[in-house]
């Protein structure tokens, strides 16, 4: 049987549903399924085509990533949090309570990314 091609603008999507939401679901599913970068790949795409919530679920979504590296990746896990630092902040329901406890959890992750940092040894020199 052939594969039809889909695309976005694609009549197929589920009723009523936009690129956007097919993506958020896609996300939703990786997530359920632990598998943290595909997810925030489908929530990031679906903040991109304007879905709101997609913003808040990426940003819960990278800040599980940075807590999940290792202490040796520490760049890493400082580069997800300010990315999802810049999604929550920047998202469209910021101020529900849903969106502000994320907002807090991303602040305590911060802090004790910092505090990890105050508490490696410096190089010799």
């Amino acid at each position: 049987m052939p594969v039809r091609p889909w695309s976005p603008e694609d009549p197929g999507c589920p009723a009523g549903g936009t690129w956007a939401d097919v993506a958020f679901g896609l996300g939703e599913m990786y997530e359920h399924e632990d598998d943290l970068e595909q997810a925030a790949d489908w929530y990031r795409r679906a903040a991109e085509s304007g879905r709101a919530d997609a913003a808040l679920r990426l940003g819960a979504v990278l800040g599980r990533m940075a807590d999940a590296g290792s202490a040796a990746d520490t760049a890493s896990a400082e580069d997800l949090l300010a990315e999802a630092t810049r999604w929550l902040s920047g998202a469209q329901d910021a101020t529900t309570p849903d969106a502000i406890e994320l907002i807090t959890d991303m602040l305590n992750r911060q802090l004790r990314q910092a505090a990890r940092r105050g508490l490696e040894p410096t190089p010799a020199g």
